[in-house]
């Protein structure tokens, strides 16, 4: 499984926003719209209800889209996924790739335009927080697009923005570099899933990428 070129919109299915059992049929409902690449994010969840989830959300999307598992490198070796997201304070991109073997797909997050070159590894970069965001204390200062815009310009790996992306900025996110838009709050939510990701990918689309 490789990521998509480019990665278009990035929708993390974060347990802390949208109940579990909502978010396989909010993934189904998203990969209909034409988001290609999916992220479950539940850091509540021991790793037995969280594997079930991965499945779930799986079996919910079919073969063809992405899915990653965040942190979680155990989970991802067993679950029927592609990957894993890893975050600073999380395994190194080396030791989860040894786990989890050289096709999986490692996405590692940073926080400044010169830890986004020095990602060595990694199939992608998250780059954030853009914007406030209220799905996730970070305590981290805000990088607004110029931040975004040289951290695309700093390394050839894809970056995926993240951090308080609304769709009113998903198209200045395309126009800075980025080759994907992580999105969580935006997404989901409920009853409008089906409008807020066709909206998102219309937006990426209409900024000069496909979905």
């Amino acid at each position: 499984m490789r990521l998509p070129d480019p990665i278009g919109v990035y929708a993390i299915l974060d347990a802390g926003t949208m109940p579990p059992d909502d978010l396989p049929a909010a993934a189904a409902t998203m990969a209909a719209a034409g988001i290609r690449v999916f992220q479950v994010r539940a850091k509540a969840l021991p790793g037995g209800a969280l594997l079930r989830l991965v499945a779930a959300v799986r079996a919910a999307l079919g073969p063809d889209p992405v899915l990653l598992v965040n942190a979680r490198v155990d989970v991802a070796a067993l679950a029927p996924c592609d990957g894993v997201h890893l975050g600073d304070g999380d395994l190194p991109v080396a030791d989860a790739r040894r786990i989890l073997g050289p096709g999986a797909i490692v996405g590692f997050s940073t926080h400044a335009p010169d830890e986004a070159a020095a990602a060595h590894g990694a199939d992608y970069v998250g780059f954030g927080p853009v914007f406030a965001t209220a799905t996730k204390t970070t305590g981290r200062p805000t990088l607004g697009p110029d931040g975004l815009r040289r951290a695309c310009a700093g390394t050839t790996v894809p970056v995926v923005a993240i951090g308080g992306i609304g769709i009113p900025q998903v198209g200045a996110m395309r126009r800075a570099g980025a080759s994907g838009v992580a999105m969580i709050a935006a997404l989901l939510v409920p009853g409008r899933v089906a409008e807020t990701a066709a909206a998102a990918v219309a937006a990426f689309a209409g900024a000069g990428g496909d979905a």
